[in-house]
């Protein structure tokens, strides 16, 4: 996660939001990584049917 905020860094972007489920493979310390980085995590639903084609149509 640290080398994706420094690559954004890099070509002077700036990302505000990360769209993620919320699986167990993403730590907490992920999210304070982001938090550190101005990125704020949004979760998507709970149990939410097709839930990648709703995210993919609303980015």
């Amino acid at each position: 996660m640290k080398s994706l905020v420094m690559d954004l860094e890099e070509v002077g972007c700036q990302a505000r939001y990360l769209i993620r489920d919320r699986d167990g493979k993403f730590p907490a310390l992920m999210d304070e990584i982001l938090a550190e980085a101005g990125i704020r995590p949004v979760l998507t639903g709970i149990r939410t049917a097709r839930m990648n084609a709703v995210m993919a149509r609303w980015v």
